[in-house]
C-alpha cells in the first residue's frame, strides 16, 4: 500500500481503540512527520462475529494488502500473525488503555466468583475473550469456565438488555449503554493491545507513525471531553455523550513490545490452548 508518499493505509477497529489515529489524521499530525495516513473503509462489519478472526473486518483487509496496519489486543496479535500469511509483525503496544467490564442485569450475580458454570458473552479470539479469561481465572477453577462466543460488542450489549445473556464483557462505548440501563459491574480488566504492522514499513517510516500518535495522546489528554463525542458515536442516538464513563478508557504513550512482555503472554496463550507455541520474539517483533 505503500507510495513515494509514504502513505500507510489503516484496518479499523472500534473508536476507543482508534482515537489516536484518528486525532492523528484530523489534525495533521501525520502530515507533519511526513507520513500520509489514512482509514480503509469501514464496510459491513457483520463479519466480525466470525468464528474465524482471520475473516473479520480488519484482518481480512490487511491480510488482502488493502491496508498496512491495524491495532488489536495484545494476544490476538500474536494469534493473527500466526494465523496471516502476509508476514507482518507487532510494532508496539497501543496507545488506547481500555478496560473490558464484566457486566450483568442478573442481581444472582455480583462478583466474578458467581459466574462458575455461567456463560459468559464473548467475541472469541478478541479483547472480550482473553480479558475474560484473565479476569475470571483468579476466582473460578479453569474447568469451570464457560465463554459463549456471540458477537461483537453491540450484538452482547444487545443479548444482555433483552435477557438472553446473564453475563458479557463490554468496552466503551457499549459498556456505558449497559450502565444507563441499569447493568452491574462485576469485575474489569485494563490492557493495552499492540499494532500489527505490514512487513514492507521500515523502521523510519514506523517511528515517525509513533511520534505523530504520541502527539495525538497529548492533544486528547489536554482535553478529554472533547473527543468524548467521537467515542460515544458508536453507539449512535443509544447513548448520550455526557453519559459515556471518563473512568474506562485513557490513553498514554506508544510502549514497546518488549521480549519480556512476549514471553509472559505467550506462555498464558499456551497454557489456554490458545496457541500450539510455533513463534518467537524475534518473529513477531517488528524492527525499529
Amino acid at each position: 500500500m505503500t507510495t513515494d508518499r509514504d502513505e500507510i493505509v489503516v484496518s479499523p477497529n472500534h473508536v476507543v481503540f482508534d482515537l489516536p489515529e484518528i486525532v492523528a489524521v484530523q489534525e495533521g499530525l501525520f502530515e507533519a512527520v511526513g507520513l500520509w495516513v489514512r482509514f480503509a473503509v469501514a464496510a459491513d462489519r457483520s463479519a466480525d462475529a466470525e468464528p474465524n478472526p482471520a475473516a473479520r473486518h480488519k484482518e481480512s483487509q490487511f491480510t488482502a494488502a488493502r491496508a498496512d496496519v491495524y491495532n488489536v489486543c495484545e494476544w490476538g496479535g500474536i494469534d493473527r500473525l500466526e494465523r496471516d500469511t502476509r508476514g507482518g509483525r507487532i510494532g508496539h503496544l497501543r496507545a488506547a488503555v481500555v478496560a473490558q467490564a464484566l457486566v450483568s442485569l442478573d442481581d444472582d450475580l455480583n462478583e466474578p466468583h458467581d459466574l462458575a458454570d455461567v456463560p459468559v458473552s464473548i467475541n472469541e479470539y478478541t479483547g472480550s475473550h482473553y480479558t475474560a479469561l484473565h479476569l475470571l481465572e483468579g476466582t473460578v477453577p479453569r474447568e469451570r469456565i464457560t465463554l459463549a462466543h456471540t458477537g461483537p460488542p453491540v450484538t452482547r450489549l444487545d443479548l444482555l438488555l433483552a435477557g438472553e445473556s446473564r453475563a458479557t464483557m463490554l468496552m466503551e462505548p457499549f459498556l456505558s449503554v449497559a450502565l444507563t440501563h441499569g447493568a452491574h459491574v462485576l469485575g474489569t480488566y485494563a490492557y493495552r493491545g499492540s499494532q500489527v504492522v505490514a512487513p514492507h514499513l521500515g523502521g523510519a517510516q514506523q517511528e515517525a507513525y509513533r511520534t505523530a500518535v504520541d502527539k495525538a495522546v497529548d492533544l486528547i489528554n489536554a482535553d478529554r471531553a472533547r473527543w468524548a463525542p467521537t467515542i460515544a458515536a458508536e453507539a449512535g442516538d443509544r447513548l448520550d455523550p455526557a453519559d459515556l464513563r471518563p473512568d474506562y478508557y485513557r490513553y498514554t504513550h506508544i510502549a514497546p513490545f518488549t521480549e519480556r512482555r512476549f514471553t509472559e503472554t505467550y506462555a498464558w496463550m499456551r497454557s489456554w490452548r490458545l496457541s500450539d507455541g510455533r513463534s518467537g520474539y524475534e518473529t513477531l517483533r517488528a524492527l525499529r
